[in-house]
């Protein structure tokens, strides 16, 4: 048996018209089948269904640039769009060109497991009361609802290992498994492009990530890129504050600090993108531990020295982190288990809105086909509490903490606190609670930058 392709063009060349194909990858520029997906971009393929997280900005070496060929005809994805990306994909999308499946990150990877499982539907909690289960069939279990999701099978999945040999067998390295186990199930026949191509019994049992009996086809990476060199640039320095009423607020950093300090000892904690990942700065030497979506569980601070970083060490935003002693790796179907099956005990997550009835939006922009789910539906469906961390106002000084959410929602009566940059505030079970403001600023003053009605608490604290 021997499963070793003379090269990604030979390995691609009988994708068809029409084909539906599975890419795996995380983030921007982590661990993509790179060489894969540019044979398929110059075979020329038409009216292909693409299964994947997102398609990256344009120019990446993912499912973008797919797009920017007009090869797509339909996106299956956790993110469609990303806000103030424009991209050939979004373009398609708002003309009508590309049909959008949305679809929360860890439902994605639980279809394509199922798929690959023999397992034609399942119910899960995650998304229930939002846009995406209009028209859904929804049944209780355990007094609790729950939506029916079909498997997803797909005709090629294109997925990038470490090593890999003529059996087929794979191993990943560091948090890079994400979504490439559950890919490779799903497909009738899986392409693996490695670093490494080795022989049987090189890759210790134990190591084997990947069983060669899902793996159609090996191939050595022809694209080296470096994975160090990526960096996300941050939209605004962490440490400069915006202006209320012409004084500082609490700065990014600030805010990830004081949203730290709720976090209880001897707990598993998930950090959303943006500010709460700079939380990870502000738990050193607690007995906390960090879980990441992509496959991490026991990292912590961000590092950005070229000794420190490892390119196949990072958080779910994607940014390069240390690890702490114990720490282990999985696949995001292993992850999502963690988060729906109650395993975490606090999310800390960005937002667009949230309102009175503590509901949150952090999801889309415009509408229920053009925004970035992530995995954020399915943390939310476990049990453990929840932090949102963001601005008060938005860049144009418009309320985030609403009467009702102008967007679609994310999750329904979850939201335990905020905070922001002016404020704390506690959901009591009926509302929220203004426990502390900003230095420099009264709760009259909060009060009166808030849209939702909030409650002064008797003796209300200056944040630190």
């Amino acid at each position: 048996m021997d499963k070793i392709f003379a090269s990604p063009e030979h390995a691609t060349a009988d994708i068809p018209d029409g084909a539906t194909i599975a890419i795996a990858g995380f983030g921007v520029a982590h661990r993509f089948a790179n060489s894969l997906i540019l044979a398929v971009r110059d075979k020329g393929v038409k009216q292909l269904t693409l299964v994947c997280n997102s398609l990256g900005d344009p120019g990446a070496t993912r499912g973008q640039i797919l797009a920017e060929n007009k090869q797509l005809k339909k996106l299956i994805a956790a993110f469609s769009v990303r806000p103030g990306t424009p991209t050939a994909s979004e373009a398609q999308i708002a003309a009508g060109e590309l049909e959008v499946e949305l679809v929360p990150q860890g439902i994605l990877v639980e279809r394509c497991r199922a798929g690959g499982g023999g397992i034609p539907a399942f119910y899960s909690p995650t998304s229930v009361g939002t846009d995406l289960v209009k028209g859904r069939e929804i049944r209780e279990f355990n007094g609790k609802p729950h939506v029916l999701e079909y498997a997803i099978r797909v005709d090629y999945a294109l997925l990038r290992g470490y090593r890999g040999d003529r059996l087929g067998n794979v191993q990943f390295r560091g948090g890079s498994q994400n979504f490439n186990p559950s890919f490779a199930k799903a497909a009738r026949c899986a392409i693996v492009e490695v670093d490494e191509i080795v022989e049987p019994g090189v890759i210790p049992p134990e190591l084997i990530d990947l069983p060669g009996i899902f793996v159609a086809r090996v191939v050595k990476t022809t694209q080296v890129t470096d994975g160090k060199a990526w960096r996300r640039p941050e939209r605004r320095p962490s440490d400069k504050p915006r202006l209320y009423n012409d004084k500082p607020a609490l700065t990014r950093a600030g805010i990830a600090k004081r949203a730290a300090a709720l976090v209880k000892e001897g707990t598993y904690v998930n950090l959303g993108v943006g500010i709460p990942t700079m939380v990870s700065n502000h738990l050193q030497g607690r007995d906390v531990i960090l879980h990441a979506e992509n496959g991490v569980l026991g990292y912590g601070r961000m590092v950005s020295e070229e000794h420190e970083i490892d390119p196949d060490i990072y958080n779910a935003a994607g940014q390069f982190v240390a690890l702490t002693p114990g720490a282990s790796f999985f696949d995001s179907v292993t992850s999502f288990e963690m988060a729906r099956g109650g395993w975490i005990d606090t999310v800390i997550l960005g937002a667009y809105e949230v309102d009175e009835a503590a509901n949150v939006a952090n999801w889309s922009t415009a509408d229920a086909k053009r925004g970035g789910i992530g995995g954020a539906m399915d943390l939310l469906s476990g049990k453990g509490q929840l932090i949102i961390v963001m601005e008060h106002t938005d860049s144009k000084g418009r309320p985030k903490l609403r009467k009702q959410c102008t967007y679609p929602l994310t999750g329904k009566g979850c939201v335990s606190y905020v905070v922001t940059d002016l404020a704390l505030l506690r959901w009591d079970g009926k509302q929220f609670i203004l426990d502390e403001v900003a230095p420099g600023f009264t709760p009259e003053e909060v009060i009166a930058l808030t849209e939702m009605q909030i409650t002064a608490a008797p003796n209300v604290k200056t944040m630190e």
